[in-house]
């Protein structure tokens, strides 16, 4: 059974783990250096109840995790934000992304946000799909934005406008 929770400083490390793995062997992060503790500790303390970082807990660890984050930093943004959703490499495909995905959408709401946007690499497929099962739109893509793993890479902007 997932349960999903705001994410406590317990859970860095794990959180920690997950992303790092993503930096070191997907596209899905633009970022080439692992990061360390002190990192994940300075970007956790950048996320409030407006922007808030939730986890996917199974078996008491977590396997997920999601936030929300400032678009723009210019105030006519403050009602726009950037989704990210990171699960572990044993947990993909077993439906942990679409509950983190159900439960950071709600709390965007609860938080009276108006709009969500997703920057997805392209070529991430799985990625696409599941944000467009909960209603994200293609609004863009911007050509070789990014060099990683010695290719340059695109990515799409996906967004879902919440009434």
């Amino acid at each position: 059974m997932v349960v999903i929770r705001d994410a406590v400083l317990e859970d860095l490390p794990n959180i920690l783990n997950i992303y790092n793995y993503a930096i070191v062997h997907l596209t899905a992060t633009f970022d080439t250096e692992e990061e360390t503790l002190e990192d994940r500790q300075n970007w956790f303390d950048n996320h409030n109840e407006k922007y808030p970082v939730i986890v996917a807990e199974m078996d008491g660890e977590v396997v997920g995790f999601s936030c929300l984050s400032p678009f723009k930093r210019k105030k006519a943004y403050s009602q726009s934000a950037e989704i990210s959703i990171y699960t572990s490499p044993e947990s993909q495909g077993k439906g942990i992304g679409k509950t983190l995905m159900e439960e950071i959408i709600e709390r965007a709401k609860q938080n009276g946000l108006r709009t969500i946007i997703a920057v997805i690499t392209s070529g991430n497929e799985a990625s696409v799909r599941l944000h467009k099962k909960f209603g994200f739109k293609f609004a863009g893509r911007i050509k070789e934005v990014g060099y990683k793993f010695d290719q340059w890479l695109d990515v799409e902007y996906y967004q879902l406008l919440l009434k």
